[in-house]
């Protein structure tokens, strides 16, 4: 892959998953966990994380150059360097749950 490809996963936290007042440590939530991805070095991605709020959009979208890639080719990217969307997820979603017990441990 070139060196001027942008790939970009874009990370959305259900505000739930930080509990029942989630709703109100979410978006401060992600500002500390993209700060703890941004040093994270899994197969060239970068990482934005964000609030979940509209349950229409996925959990994980993979972004090229800025722009969001359909599902098919998002795959054909990541064959590409040899990762699958279930590997990433797995990855990804345990780091982050890592980060939720971090997190809420430092605000109880």
């Amino acid at each position: 892959m070139s060196q001027e490809l942008d790939l970009k996963l874009v990370v959305r936290v259900e505000p739930g998953s930080l509990g029942p007042d989630g709703l109100d440590h979410v978006e401060s939530f992600c500002v500390v966990a993209e700060k703890v991805f941004s040093k994270v070095e899994f197969a060239n991605l970068t990482f934005k994380i964000v609030p979940r709020y509209d349950k229409k959009l996925p959990e994980l979208e993979l972004l090229m150059n800025q722009a969001p890639l359909p599902q098919q080719r998002a795959v054909l990217v990541l064959d590409k360097l040899n990762l699958t969307f279930e590997l990433i997820e797995e990855e990804v979603m345990e780091r982050i749950s890592k980060l939720i017990d971090r997190f809420l441990g430092h605000k109880y």
